[in-house]
Order: structure tokens, then sequence, then C-alpha cells
């Protein structure tokens, strides 16, 4: 097929299993999956990329842009693979990221234990040199002892540093200083300086996304010098642009020198995804759900936007639980994230209780059911014995699926302990994982104040159409759409991302002590650095959006206010105040009276403008899909296996209502449709899934 003139943009997703790619040509829209090759993660990317290109009969040399996120350096964090890396700290902070905040994340267990840092102690040096909290020099940096570190770095193998002093974040000249010190006396090493990643207060948590970012540096930076280089030779000779934790474009430069930002990278292009579907039906609240083979994905999309934090964590080392991970300070796309996918593997507990992840079978060796090594039951196992997979056209027939092999290790690691057949052990390994992703739903809602049953899921991913209508059951929603491409979700996302940074810092100021001058500085400052960013890939009109985090003093937290996009003036004090107060009340029902108010932080972010999508006109649904093939499923909440139709989604005619209980087949992904909803095609190729009438 020609292109006719169409840009041909790519998405291109690296998960724990798979490997997504997304073409888009104008209109149309080519995808494929292949496994993650954890060696060499570029080489999958170039087989999926060939593929793909072959099947939309374009040549390589026709691609405008590629848009890539991975999870290789969120992975790199969790599995301590990262490179040999030491920090710089001030003297007497040295065991910082030690001793974290002090709080203990699980109060009742006597034999908790933290945490292990990222950096050992025996790699973090102190030096001399004090910045008070206004930014003043109160001792000068120690040169000779910062001298004599960069030589012992150079000879004792380090290839990269971290440095992170106190309050740098408002002063940065001692970590500037100390940098070009080590530059010239270890020229190999890679460098960052907190100043820069995450110029932020609170001390742990900056300090420990400097050690993150130094950590995963120079095995970001080699693989995105290969990824281009390698693409180069096979004649995609085109920008390649990168997504970012908060939902925007960078440029590869950028992410190889702040690779921290690429943590949550590729969930964060399916929470666009699910943005971009929201707003074409007009849904101002949405969860996204999103379920590969490793984790899965929980977001509230609400008007038509993924929500957000300044900060969040990676590789929570106890059940999921908050406070037991590392902290990361910088903007992100907020979701709650488990391990829960299609390789999670089940167990029995000492209770003998049905435990499933978060350790998963990846892509190597992959579930029993693969044939390619793997022994643990997993997810995909148990779903296969459910009769919800066929095993001769699993991920478009490219992998063929033993159920003999998935009835074994069902068998062995559930069956066996717990004196039930295979079949029962999968039905316990599917309801576990689904009762742990609507119990994470349920909890993330509460956090934030909503209730779940007047939103509408979305999900994609490869396993999410899987699990979608029984997590509607779970939580009382009514209405599911699983869209175009659902299998490859994350990647079509990234081509509905916008150019755009966030930049953010810390910047003390009490509205009572007010300072119209500074404070317009610190806001052209960060809007100056964030237009340079977001101005390297787009060259059309930029958007900026202004925030001030605030809180009333004595309180140990902030909470984020907009701000009206003109300078603020002498009257600014009472602007400030005006919208504190109403975000204030809003979320916590009433101001307080006589405190002072206090902006911890300042960020401005600069985005491209991107067309809002077209509104799709939905169909009701009229004649009934029937005379298809027919296979028995387990339908959990009858708990029975049932007759179900099955249908090719290419099939499906815009308009025909599929009652469940139904699959709906496509290369990339399988929607289930329990028998209390039906499915309704719709115009945009979406697949609305909407309870039935007549169930309850």
């Amino acid at each position: 097929m020609a292109h006719n003139g169409d840009k041909v943009r790519l998405g291109v997703d690296i998960g724990g299993t798979f490997t997504d790619v997304a073409m888009e040509i104008g209109a149309s829209l080519h995808s494929t999956k292949v496994l993650t090759n954890y060696a060499e993660p570029e080489q999958a990317i170039l087989e999926a990329i060939e593929r793909v290109a072959e099947n939309a009969d374009i040549p390589l040399a026709a691609i405008d842009t590629i848009i890539h996120g991975t999870t290789l350096a969120t992975n790199a964090l969790i599995e301590r693979r990262g490179a040999k890396t030491a920090l710089l700290t001030s003297a007497g902070f040295r065991d910082v990221i030690e001793m974290r905040t002090e709080s203990r994340f699980e109060q009742y267990d006597l034999n908790l234990v933290l945490p292990p840092p990222l950096i050992a102690r025996d790699s973090r040096y102190p030096v001399g040199g004090r910045i008070s909290a206004s930014g003043r020099e109160l001792q000068p940096l120690d040169e000779a002892a910062v001298a004599r570190f960069a030589r012992e770095l150079a000879q004792s193998g380090y290839e990269s540093v971290a440095v992170g002093f106190l309050h740098s974040y408002v002063n940065a000249a001692h970590e500037r200083r100390a940098r070009d010190i080590i530059a010239e006396h270890a020229p190999g090493v890679s460098i960052s300086i907190s100043s820069e990643v995450s110029p932020q207060m609170r001390e742990f948590e900056r300090f420990n996304t400097v050690c993150a970012n130094a950590y995963v540096k120079p095995l970001i930076s080699s693989y995105l010098a290969r990824l281009v280089e390698r693409l180069q030779a096979i004649g995609a000779n085109c920008p390649v642009f990168m997504i970012h934790s908060g939902g925007g474009l960078i440029s590869v430069d950028t992410a190889a020198d702040f690779p921290v930002r690429l943590l949550e990278s590729g969930p964060a292009g399916g929470a666009i995804y699910a943005a971009d579907v929201a707003a074409r039906y007009q849904l101002d609240r949405a969860l996204s759900f999103d379920m590969g083979g490793t984790t899965a994905k929980i977001c509230l999309v609400e008007d038509y936007t993924p929500k957000t934090a300044r900060t969040f964590e990676v590789a929570r080392t106890y059940r999921f639980k908050k406070g037991s991970g590392m902290p990361i300070s910088i903007p992100v796309i907020e979701m709650v994230e488990i391990g829960a996918g299609g390789g999670s593997l089940a167990h029995v507990d000492s209770m003998r209780q049905i435990r499933v992840g978060p350790e998963s079978a990846g892509s190597e060796p992959g579930p029993a059911c693969y044939q390619r090594g793997g022994t643990g039951a997993a997810v995909t196992d148990a779903n296969l014995l459910l009769g919800r997979l066929d095993p001769d056209n699993f991920a478009g027939g490219d992998i063929a699926l033993s159920a003999a092999a998935a009835q074994q290790a069902l068998s062995a690691d559930i069956g066996s302990a717990l004196d039930m057949t295979a079949e029962a052990a999968a039905v316990g390994v599917c309801e576990v994982v689904d009762e742990n992703m609507s119990n994470a739903a349920r909890v993330h809602a509460v956090e934030n104040g909503k209730e779940l049953n007047n939103f509408t899921m979305i999900a994609y991913g490869g396993g999410a159409p899987l699990h979608a209508a029984r997590l509607c059951e779970k939580l009382g929603i009514d209405t599911l759409l699983v869209p175009p491409g659902a299998g490859v979700g994350s990647a079509i996302g990234f081509l509905r991302a916008p150019f755009g940074y966030e930049a953010v810092r810390g910047a003390y100021l009490a509205l009572s002590q007010y300072d119209a001058d500074w404070v317009n500085s610190v806001l052209a400052e960060l809007t100056a650095e964030a237009t340079e960013v977001a101005r390297q890939g787009s060259d059309g009109q930029l958007l900026t959006e202004r925030k001030a985090f605030m809180r009333y003093q004595g309180q140990g937290w902030e909470i984020p206010v907009e701000l009206p996009d003109s300078a603020l003036d002498t009257d600014g004090a009472a602007c400030l105040t005006a919208l504190f107060e109403a975000e204030y009340s809003r979320l916590f029902g009433r101001p307080l009276v006589g405190l002072d108010i206090e902006v911890m932080n300042w960020s401005v972010r600069v985005v491209s403008r991107v067309p809002p999508p077209q509104p799709v006109a939905q169909v009701a649904g009229d004649a009934s899909v029937s005379g298809q093939a027919r296979r028995s499923i387990y339908d959990a909440r009858k708990a029975q296996f049932c007759d179900a139709i099955v249908v090719e989604r290419e099939a499906l005619a815009v308009g025909q209502r599929l009652p469940g209980p139904a699959i709906v087949v496509e290369r990339e992904t399988t929607t289930i449709v329990t028998a209390s909803f039906e499915a309704v095609p719709q115009p945009d190729g979406c697949l609305l899934v909407r309870r039935q009438e007549n169930a309850a």
C-alpha cells in the first residue's frame, strides 16, 4: 500500500513480556507484538518494525517519526542492574537515602525490613560545604576533597556519580562546581546533579531521584545510541522521540541526560490513549485499565485528562504497599501499578491461600503454555484452561499454546497443594488476580475521593480485555470500552502524545512576604526551561500551564494550585490566597482562618497543541450476532462453564449486538464478554461493552 503523502508515524513500547509496535498512516493503523528480548531490547524493536512495515507495504525509509517508550529504566531499578554508582553528598548527610523518612509502611510488622538503598554506604562520599535554606553560602565547597573523590572514582571503576547537596534546589552553585571538578579529573564518568534532575525540597526524595538517574544513565544512554544507530542501518533514518513519565515527548538527547524521566513512560502512553478515547466519547469520568504480561496499571481520567502527581514510587518491596519503594520526585501520570499480568506466577502460601504475582514469567521463559521452558503456573495458563484463549490463534498464531503444559503447571503448583483439579485451580488463580486488580482500583478511587460505579472503564493491553468485564462486575461499573488496537494501546497512545516538558523547582515563599518580581522571575526561568525542551520536536503552537504547590504554614504536604497565564503583580498575594483557598475548600470543605500560606514548589508545563479528537456518535445496537463458532468458557459470576459465541472482531458490523457470554478475537488480544454484558461495535472501531438490561 502506498502512503500517498500521509505522515508515517510509529509508536514503539517495550514491555516486560511483549514489545508492541503501532504504525499510523493517515487514518489507517497497522500493529504487531513480538516477545521482548532482554539481552538486546533493540533487536525486538527492529524485528517488529520490519514486520509491521512489510504488512503495511511501506519501505522503512518512508517512516517519518518514531516515538518510543520503555520499561528498561524501571526494570533496571527493580532488578538492581544499573551502573556502578557513587553518591557525593553534604557532610553529615551520607545516610539520608538509608534512613529514609523513618516512617513504618507496615505499622504492626515487628520484623519489618526496609528496602536497601540504591547505593551502598561504602559508595557514598561526604564532602564539606553548605548552602542555607535561603540559598546563602554558609561554608565554601571543599574543592580539594571533591578532586580527591574524583580521582578515587576513576581508580575504583565507577561508571556514574550522583551529586546531591543540601538545599541545592535554591542555589546550585556547589553542585555545578563539583560537576566541573569531577569532569576534569574523571572525564569518562557519567555525572548527574540533583539541582537539574529534581530541584525540589525534601532531601530523601531528591537524593534518591538523582541516585536513580545516575544509576540507569549509562545503561539508557548506551541503549538509545545503539537503537538510533541500528534504525539508521536498516534504513529508518528518521527522528526518534521518547515519551516521558508525565506524558509528553522529548528528544533522545534529553532522555539520555535525564533517564529517570522515562521510568513510567510505557504506562503513560496507555493513559494518554484512554484519555483520547474518553474525549471521543465525551466521558468526563473514565477508569483506564492496562494489563500486559507483567503488570496491571489503573489510572483515573477526569475531564479527558489523566491524573498527575509530582512523586511516585518504584519497586515497592512489601506487597505493593505505599512507602515501601524508592520515591522518585518527577512529574508523572499517577497510576496504581500491581504485579498482575498474563505472565504473573501463582503459588500457594503458608496459609493455603492462592497468591498471584508480583513475580512474572515475562517473555523468557514465559508461561508454561508457551512451551519455551517455563514451568510455573501463570495467569495465561489459567485463562487457557478456562476456554478464554484459543491455543491455535494466540498472538495471531505466532505462539502455539499447550493446554497440557498449562494443566500440568496448575496441577503441580496449585492443585496438588489444595487437592483440586487443574480447572478448579485455574478458576482460583483468575478470581484472585481479578480481585487483586479490582481491590487496587477501589483503594485508588477511595484515596482520591471517588466512587467508581459512575465511571466508564477503558481497557487496553494484551491482557485487559480478557479480564475487564469481570472487573466491571466486581466494581459495579456498567460500561466498558475496548478501543481498536487495544492489544498495543500504549504504543498507539504514544502517537497521541504532545511534545512537552514540565519544569519543577523548589522555591519557598510565604505569602506574607510576597515579592512580585521574584515570583515572576522564577516562573519565567521555568517557562524558558520547559519551552526549550518542548521546542526540540514541535514547530507548532505551544500551550503553557503554571502551578504553585501550596499549604498552610505548619502543614506537612502541599496541594497543586493552577495559576493564571498573566504575570502576577503586586496584588499577586491576594490572587494566590484566593486560588489556594478555593482549591483547599474544594478538597477539604472549608479554608482555615488566621494561618499564613506558603508556596513550596513551582512548576511550568509547556506542551504542543494537539488537535481535539472527533466526537463519536454512539450506536445503540440492533440485530444480534448469531450462527458463529462456539466455545465453552468459564463464567465466574455464574460459577460454571457456559457456551459462548466466538467471533472475529473484524467480522462484526457497526451496531450489531453481541450478547454475552461471547469471545471477540483479534490478533493482539481477546475480549471476553461475560453473561452479564453485551457488546456493540461503534463507528470508530471501539467495542462498547455494557451491562444487559436483564442482568442483575
